[in-house]
């Protein structure tokens, strides 16, 4: 008898345990999917019109009503006013937030939501971006400032050091490579070439480095000449390549911890310019190779880098073909005009929103911005509307400011990034530009 009801209340309890397990499971296994776009898939209006973020929500792939969100409309500048933010309830229709502006400009839509959805969306939108001006002319001595820095340059001799370089492709030669620069470091990279190419017969291209602390990559310099291309891959600080990872890390939590910013009070201290001055050394390299063409010089990078591209093709009228994705660099006095500038933020703003005006003086000579007003190279560029380190302002700040044959790979929902697509769009155009100055 007391067997039987033993064996009945361990039953029962396993069971209570089963359901109350699977009941865990299945509040376990629901899938909140917050989201927000706008109602045009590309994002782009004119200034006037009106836009709308629409807001839902799903749980497993149903729509869901009765949750709160909060929202906060702004031009990427934390805490400006004028623009709308709130909490709306959700119902199963996407809940709209309209926005507008007068000038040309983005404004982002940032969505919260608390438990159990716990997540935070963001949506950009464009007004008119194609006419967003310059927020600041350049100086009137830019040119010549850059004119007398190169010329300095010149009188250095470059003295390349080639160190062969081991790699699995038996069509391309590989080295390390040092050149004698100004700015307190050497150019330091990767180059690859094809073996016994001819003379005069191959473009160059140049990869450059998004921010951080790192070796030249042996990747992209092979990338390149397999693709039958003088190919060159520079880190962005002129370091030795190929070093233990701890290497770098010492330097980036050290000596170069600060360096988007060192010098920034005078033009001829501005860490920028020694970078700068790198990329024309590395064309110079490039170039003095025998087997160049004599008429095709590529620049490709990203974030960084494509502030790099930028002030490449102003710099030196050698380059062609400038690939320059989520650029940074861009747009230093944007603040001066009332917008967000671009990574790194070179010019502080005061308690009084205003830029400091020793910063924003030196940093002029060092904006990707001031150098696309100077480019005649065909261009590719990407943007991500709702990247807050490059915002999409600054790089059509420069977009629009390019003369050469250009295009703009818009992407409304996303931030600072790279994407595999954007890196095939770009290879490709690069590929594409090769083609066609070799017809010419």
């Amino acid at each position: 008898m007391h067997l039987r009801l033993l064996k009945h209340l361990v039953s029962s309890c396993l069971t209570l345990a089963l359901l109350l397990s699977l009941s865990a499971s299945a509040v376990a296994a629901d899938k909140y999917e917050l989201k927000v776009v706008t109602d045009r898939p590309d994002a782009i209006y004119k200034t006037g019109e009106t836009a709308k973020f629409l807001i839902s929500l799903t749980k497993n792939g149903k729509p869901v009503s009765g949750e709160k969100v909060s929202y906060t409309v702004d031009n990427f500048i934390g805490g400006a006013s004028g623009f709308p933010q709130g909490s709306k309830t959700l119902g199963e229709e996407p809940t709209e937030v309209e926005v507008t502006s007068d000038k040309p400009g983005f404004l982002r839509c940032v969505v919260k939501a608390g438990a159990p959805v716990n997540q935070t969306k963001i949506a950009g939108a464009g007004f008119s971006p194609e006419k967003i001006e310059l927020s600041k002319p350049a100086p009137e001595d830019f040119d010549q400032f850059w004119t007398n820095q190169i010329a300095k340059l010149e009188e250095v001799p470059m003295d390349p050091k080639l160190t062969p370089v081991k790699q699995k492709d038996a069509q391309v030669e590989a080295f390390d490579v040092q050149v004698n620069c100004l700015g307190g470091a050497p150019v330091s990279g990767y180059f690859g070439k094809p073996k016994d190419a001819k003379a005069k017969s191959l473009p160059a291209i140049l990869w450059v480095h998004g921010a951080g602390v790192r070796s030249s990559s042996l990747t992209n310099a092979i990338k390149g000449a397999n693709n039958g291309m003088l190919s060159m891959d520079i880190n962005a600080h002129g370091l030795p390549n190929g070093k233990p990872a701890q290497y770098y890390k010492d330097l980036a939590a050290g000596k170069l911890k600060d360096y988007r910013q060192a010098g920034r009070e005078s033009r001829e201290t501005v860490y920028f310019r020694g970078m700068f001055l790198r990329l024309v050394r590395a064309i110079d390299f490039l170039t003095a190779q025998p087997e160049w063409d004599g008429k095709t010089v590529i620049v490709i990078g990203h974030s960084q880098g494509g502030g790099q591209a930028l002030a490449a093709g102003g710099l030196d009228d050698r380059v062609t073909f400038i690939a320059t994705g989520v650029p940074a660099i861009c747009d230093h006095s944007g603040r001066a005009a009332g917008r967000i500038n671009g990574w790194p933020k070179l010019v502080e703003t005061g308690a009084d929103g205003k830029p400091n005006p020793t910063q924003l003086e030196a940093a002029a000579y060092v904006d990707a911005v001031n150098f696309a007003t100077r480019a005649k190279a065909d261009a590719i560029m990407s943007v991500g509307f709702i990247d807050p380190t490059c915002p999409p302002s600054s790089c059509y700040a420069a977009y629009n400011q390019l003369s050469g044959k250009k295009q703009i790979i818009n992407k409304p929902l996303m931030g600072h990034a790279a994407p595999a697509d954007i890196h095939k769009a770009f290879f490709d155009a690069v590929l594409k530009h090769v083609e066609e100055q070799a017809k010419k």
